[in-house]
């Protein structure tokens, strides 16, 4: 396989992107992206390119001022196995270093690749109460997620909460 290139997404790879998340979403890994949410977090994502075609995607939230989410990693079923999920990691990781972020939380059923990046399960909750009572007034499905609302619940079950303190 030839080189994996990763760059800020653009418009213009929102419906390459749906496309690659919706096997995801359809064995129950991700939760579905409608193309607006897609369009509306562009800016959040990151794609991989292989050959000038979009093969990954991935996006970084960020939360709170010291903690982003790793959201929507997503490859090419013809791309699994070439460090495609790895790179696109690496490239939201630096990014959230970049933006002085010093933890990155993510939910998911991919324990074993988080793992190997440093993430450790968590089960209590990684902020203080003040900044708990913060976050609950966000609108975004990912927050309570993170707050482990019971609302999301049926979002949530059987994903692995994590954390990573950055260097």
């Amino acid at each position: 396989m030839a080189e994996t290139r990763v760059r800020q997404a653009l418009p213009a790879d929102v419906r390459q992107m749906h496309r690659l998340i919706e096997p995801y979403v359809n064995r129950r890994i991700l939760l579905g992206k409608e193309l607006v949410n897609l369009f509306e977090a562009i800016q959040e994502f990151v794609v991989a390119e292989v050959d000038g075609k979009v093969v990954g995607c991935g996006a970084l939230h960020v939360m709170w001022e010291d903690l982003g989410e790793i959201r929507t990693i997503a490859v090419d079923e013809g791309a699994l196995g070439h460090g495609v999920g790895k790179t696109i990691y690496m490239a939201l990781e630096e990014r959230a270093k970049q933006l002085g972020l010093s933890r990155l939380f993510c939910l998911t059923f991919e324990v074993e690749f988080f793992s190997s990046r440093g993430f450790e399960a968590v089960a209590e909750e990684v902020v203080d109460r003040d900044t708990y009572y913060e976050l609950l007034r966000s609108t975004d499905g990912g927050i309570a997620e993170f707050l482990d609302l019971a609302a999301v619940k049926q979002n949530t079950l059987g994903n692995t909460r994590m954390i990573k303190q950055l260097d």
